[in-house]
């Protein structure tokens, strides 16, 4: 214990740093100036890794995204040779990278950071921290989290009977706790209960009045003392998106009245002193240090309160909510936090211990359920971009006098835009269009007058774009011109399988190309994946001052890979992820740091197409017979030779044993 106690002491020396600043992003758009050649230091500016990557993320001299697994420790991988490598193994991309040195990493600073702040109040309790296992139910990445918790007897937090089961069978740490949320019925309740028998220490959190009689009647069947806790529905509001997560309306927990009336029960029934814990959750990533001391002063005086009304108390679970710094600005932008780690735990010792004090009564075991702060970081997103759609701005040959006036007027627009009347002459030529797009329709413009027209108009536009881009500020009616002049880049991923809440709630994860870091981006483009949806594309990216509607990209080059990478999404989206348009689980692996280099732990293979079709309940077999019915009907009906037909049936059955998604070209 004495070299565990030794590291928590490095980490937090390594998270000692001063408190961010608190303002919220500027809504502004600014324009960052250009200048001359391109450089190292400028690509961790466009794409921010210095605020959302450290200690793990970096750019190396090459151009490429190196990976520090273990923080400031020491040691790196370059991502961009990781991938190749990976690649001759015949990983296909998208390929989800799992790095199980910043697992054990995030765990190891979070109970540093406790460790600390405990030790600088002189808080005579501990920190027992759980993993809620929703956030990422993966087996593997669960495993490590048992191992690398156990020196600090890090426990799991269950939010359903399946997620129980998992619990109880993975963690192994004599004193880790197993937390117990979500609607029980008497079978959960039952489980929990006997699982005391095994050693192990599940609490039981009551979130419904309900639960309250289906636990006593349980502990009075069996015969055991059960360790109960309750969740309060505090008045304290979260923010952004999960700020319905506490208050009256709240989906879990009990009102003030509902936990005096499970105390009153309680007592009645001799099992008062069963009630060991109180929690509560005001939702996942707060971004506000300030909305977390609120509500830790409130549950302070809940937890003493239960206290001295007679209950066993020993444990206060804050629940979740550390946030992520997705964008780096280290503000209370709902994409970021104008707090760290260390000030989270600080001010939860601090606040805790000062409620206590108050009224003399001992103060608790902290419990924190931290999920989407220990296990964002770990995983990496790597697709390849299969080709790209750009707006066509080709100045075209000038017109002659015989030409429509439209098309004479924009051309002699293009000719004198400037920078002193830029914002005028977008507005006259949108004017124009709108004029060729009506007179088509009318009648009155051929359909070649009308691409003359688009083609002068964007041409135009293009030489707007291009003012713009060297100015330091954007007027408000030009901002959605980057936008419409923006390409397309075709990624081989789905949006819907690999990054859900970036479709379904905007949430923002950092992207960026994990090579060619060395040379200007001089392209802006959306992202597209693969399903045949609409809403199957990225179009907001994190930016310092406002959130960007496209991303800095590189032209593509023949035959040549170009790779991007999404990080920080390590939680929820692998669980969350659906099978739109068929497109299954990515290749997943784990790489571990060596002396050598790195060694490849697990590889969880991808789902292929068989796998997928039987998810929707088709039989693989079934199809095939099908096909080859068809094929033969085909035969007689001379619609199809015996060689194309051979070349159906083997191209249909080696699809279905392959990876959903698709395959670029090889590699140079």
């Amino acid at each position: 214990m004495g070299l565990e106690l030794a590291r928590v002491e490095e980490i937090a020396k390594i998270i000692n740093v001063p408190e961010p600043p608190t303002s919220a992003k500027k809504k502004k758009k600014h324009k960052e100036p250009k200048h001359g050649s391109w450089s190292i230091e400028d690509s961790e500016n466009q794409y921010r890794i210095k605020g959302w990557g450290e200690p793990y993320f970096s750019i190396n001299a090459a151009g490429h995204v190196t990976v520090s697994p273990r923080g400031d420790r020491g040691g790196s991988l370059d991502l961009f040779e990781l991938v190749n490598a990976l690649r001759d193994r015949n990983l296909a991309l998208p390929l989800l990278i799992r790095f199980s040195d910043i697992l054990e990493d995030r765990i190891e600073r979070l109970n540093a950071s406790f460790a600390k702040a405990i030790a600088r109040y002189n808080y005579d309790g501990s920190y027992r921290g759980v993993f809620p296992i929703k956030c990422n139910q993966q087996r593997h990445l669960v495993e490590d989290l048992v191992k690398f918790g156990k020196p600090f007897q890090f426990g799991l937090e269950a939010g359903s009977k399946p997620e129980l089961m998992i619990a109880l069978a993975t963690l192994d740490n004599p004193g880790s706790l197993i937390i117990c949320n979500g609607y029980k019925d008497r079978e959960y309740i039952e489980t929990a209960m006997l699982a005391q028998k095994l050693g192990q220490t599940p609490i039981i959190v009551l979130e419904q009045v309900e639960e309250v009689e289906i636990a006593i009647e349980a502990a009075q069947s069996l015969g055991i003392e059960p360790n109960l806790g309750v969740r309060a529905k505090l008045n304290s509001k979260g923010m952004g998106r999960w700020g319905g997560s506490s208050g009256d309306r709240a989906k879990f927990g009990l009102t003030i009245p509902e936990i005096i009336m499970v105390v009153d029960r309680l007592r009645e029934a001799k099992m008062l002193n069963c009630l060991q814990l109180l929690h509560f959750h005001i939702g996942s990533q707060i971004s506000s240090i300030s909305v977390i001391k609120e509500a830790i002063i409130e549950a302070s005086k809940i937890y003493v309160e239960l206290a001295q009304l007679g209950a066993n108390m020993r444990y206060l679970d804050v629940g979740g909510g550390l946030g992520v710094d997705y964008d780096g600005s280290q503000t209370n932008f709902h994409a970021s936090k104008n707090y760290n780690m260390q000030n989270y735990a600080n001010d939860i010792v601090a606040e805790v211990k000062d409620a206590c004090a108050e009224k003399k009564v001992p103060v608790p075991i902290l419990v924190s359920e931290s999920g989407r702060a220990v296990v964002s970081h770990q995983s990496v997103l790597i697709f390849d971009v299969l080709g790209s759609s750009e707006v066509r701005s080709e100045l075209p040959h000038p017109p002659n006098e015989n030409e429509h006036a439209i098309i004479r007027n924009l051309w002699e627009i293009y000719n004198t835009i400037n920078l002193e009347n830029f914002q005028e002459a977008y507005h006259d030529v949108t004017q124009f269009k709108e004029e060729a797009l009506n007179r088509f329709n009318l009648g009155y413009l051929s359909i070649s007058e009308r691409a003359r027209a688009e083609q002068f108009y964007w041409a135009c536009c293009r030489k707007i774009l291009d003012i713009i881009n060297d100015e330091d500020y954007v007027p408000d009616d030009l901002e959605e011109l980057e936008q419409m002049m923006s390409s397309i880049y075709y990624v081989n991923m789905s949006v819907f399988q690999s990054a859900p809440d970036s479709w379904a709630i905007d949430q923002l994860f950092p992207i960026m190309p994990i090579h060619r870091l060395g040379e200007e981006p001089t392209q802006r483009g959306i992202l597209a994946d693969l399903t045949c949806d609409s809403d199957g594309k990225i179009d907001q990216f994190i930016d310092l001052r406002d959130v960007k509607p496209v991303l800095e990209l590189h032209s593509l080059k023949k035959h040549k890979p170009y790779y991007l990478g999404l990080f920080l999404a390590g939680a929820y989206q692998e669980i969350m992820g659906n099978l739109h348009n068929l497109f299954g689980d990515t290749n997943a692996v784990h790489i571990k740091l060596t002396p050598k280099g790195y060694q490849i732990e697990h590889v969880v293979k991808g789902d292929t197409m068989k796998e997928v079709v039987g998810y929707v309940q088709y039989d693989a077999e079934d199809l095939m017979e099908n096909i080859r019915k068809k094929s033969e009907q085909a035969l007689q009906e001379k619609r199809i030779t015996l060689q194309e037909s051979q070349r159906l049936m083997q191209n249909y059955e080696s699809s279905l044993g392959r990876y959903t998604y698709l395959s670029p070209p090889p590699r140079d």
